[in-house]
């Protein structure tokens, strides 16, 4: 529903069942009439009844507020996404929805690739780096963990009693500087996600600097990734970050994709390798819009004079179902808990 008004440029909306109480009726009625012939005489016979009802009473209450609109406004955290990549969903599949840009590290400097197909250029090069990234996962060689980082202080030795520094030894790696009388004080901390093409395990303690000075710069919703020549995938080896966004961004990309901003094919770079079964749908969510209610969707709504439904009829149905059922796992980790007194509500009992 709130796909088919951010279609039509209409603010989005949400409610939710709050509580829902179930009444069932029982009622048993027993009596007798006289028989209605023959030559049994004035015969009494028997008559029995019964009926079970259910009356079911639904609460529904508008989600709303300043808390919940600043999550609908908030860009995804890095954890969410990583939380979603470990039930083997499909990395092109969540960046499609999740990802605003892709920045992409070109000598010292980064440009910006806009996931939006009316920025041409932007929206084709975000689509391939997705599909490179793809490519790596089906060869289940797509690596994504927090990075390591190594953070390190320095403390005048004379400042550190016997017991501190028992204390200091638990926590910290320490090491006593002669030269100027001091410890240094290192400490491994887990940083921002990476994806890799390689086990960042292996990485020499350089690299692990340089990843660290580089990740001063990202923020908790930034996917960063480094697919390096000597791996699977090598082919375009790249460097950059993916920059996430918010869940009212998400439905607003999908209600544009149905009207003024319709998402288009994008063939994969030449350097990318084969992808399991060429899957790469032209849209994010297929999506049908008709005057009528359409018979083979497994769910339809009806919403300013036509029918919106997800396209489950062609040979993309188990994309597009996986698509919307990602979808409203993203809606469950944005959405406070319900309230449950003091707000209005709506009551239907049946």
């Amino acid at each position: 529903m709130n796909i088919a008004r951010a279609h039509h440029r209409q603010p989005i909306h949400f409610t939710g069942v709050s509580n829902i109480a179930a009444t069932f009726d029982f009622r048993f009625n027993a009596g007798a009439t006289p028989a209605l012939g023959g030559l049994a005489g004035p015969v009494l016979m028997p008559l029995f009844g019964g009926s079970v009802a259910e009356n079911p009473t639904i609460s529904i209450v508008p989600i709303e507020g300043e808390e919940f609109t600043k999550r609908l406004l908030t860009p995804f955290h890095q954890n969410k996404f990583t939380l979603l990549l470990r039930q083997r969903f499909d990395i092109d599949l969540l960046l499609r929805l999740m990802a605003q840009e892709v920045r992409i590290q070109h000598s010292e400097h980064h440009v910006a690739y806009r996931n939006r197909p009316s920025d041409t250029a932007g929206y084709e090069m975000f689509r391939r780096a997705v599909l490179h990234l793809s490519a790596i996962q089906d060869q289940d060689q797509l690596h994504a963990e927090p990075l390591t980082l190594e953070q390190a202080w320095s403390i005048p030795a004379g400042s550190v009693t016997a017991e501190g520094f028992q204390a200091l030894e638990k926590e910290f790696s320490v090491l006593y500087n002669r030269v100027d009388n001091t410890f240094t004080l290192r400490k491994q901390v887990p940083g921002p996600i990476l994806m890799t093409n390689y086990d960042p395990k292996t990485l020499s303690t350089d690299e692990r600097m340089r990843l660290s000075r580089e990740a001063v710069d990202w923020t908790s919703n930034d996917i960063a990734f480094d697919i390096r020549s000597d791996f699977p995938g090598g082919t375009w080896p790249m460097r950059g970050v993916f920059r996430l966004r918010s869940f009212h961004s998400v439905l607003n990309f999908l209600g544009r994709s149905i009207g003024d901003d319709p998402e288009y094919d994008v063939d994969k770079d030449p350097r990318t390798p084969a992808i399991h079964n060429d899957e790469n749908p032209a849209a994010t969510i297929g999506l049908v819009v008709s005057e009528s209610d359409p018979e083979e969707a497994d769910l339809s709504v009806h919403s300013h004079g036509r029918y919106y439904a997800v396209d489950t009829a062609g040979p993309l149905a188990n994309w597009n179902r996986d698509a919307f059922q990602m979808l409203y796992l993203l809606f469950q980790i944005t959405v406070t808990d319900l309230p449950r007194v003091g707000v209005p509500s709506i009551t239907i009992a049946k």
